[in-house]
């Protein structure tokens, strides 16, 4: 099978592909145990239906002690435990931790965060990883809330999604675009 077939495939069986072409060249293997897989489709299960949730959810954001170190020229960070309840269509509690700069410069600053969410989304339990990072750039915002691959749990297993967070007058509120495999 030429290479360039290969490429021709979905993008999910490209990022296959290239891992197991990376694993035969470090092994020392030749490209021909790449041939059995010219049906690479057959592994990938089919697209699950992106579904939405949403709800409100409340936060308590706990700063933590820095190292000492905290006051880098020109940046201020920060370390904060955070503990949130999700209303809705997802019931659950999360945790997690976030570490923030904010600069100099007013309206510029970042984080990034990760945590756990336990309970249950549209009815099935278990649990998952939720990756966050946002940026204000001299005011303007810019965050990205995702699920971490392969974090979910129980019937939570296959869990790929974004978040959005709107806060409107001090009311914290979610939408959950998510798919789980069928």
């Amino acid at each position: 099978m030429r290479l360039n077939s290969m490429l021709d495939a979905s993008a999910g069986a490209r990022r296959l592909l290239l891992v197991i072409g990376c694993a035969a060249i470090v092994s020392g293997c030749s490209t021909k145990v790449l041939q059995p897989l010219a049906n690479v489709s057959t592994f990938q299960k089919a697209p699950a239906m992106t579904t939405r949730a949403s709800g409100s959810f409340d936060v308590k954001i706990i700063p933590q002690a820095g190292d000492g170190n905290d006051k880098a020229e020109g940046a201020v960070p920060g370390r904060m435990l955070l503990d949130k309840q999700f209303h809705g269509d997802l019931a659950a509690v999360s945790k997690g931790q976030m570490l923030a700069a904010m600069t100099a410069f007013k309206g510029s600053a970042g984080y990034v965060a990760i945590k756990q969410v336990s309970g249950t989304l549209a009815g099935r339990s278990g649990s998952f990883i939720l990756q966050h990072s946002g940026t204000m750039n001299r005011g303007a915002p810019s965050l990205s809330i995702t699920v971490v691959p392969d974090s979910g749990t129980g019937q939570l297993e296959g869990l790929a999604g974004n978040m959005t967070i709107n806060i409107v007058e001090g009311k914290h509120f979610y939408m959950f675009d998510y798919a789980l495999p069928s």
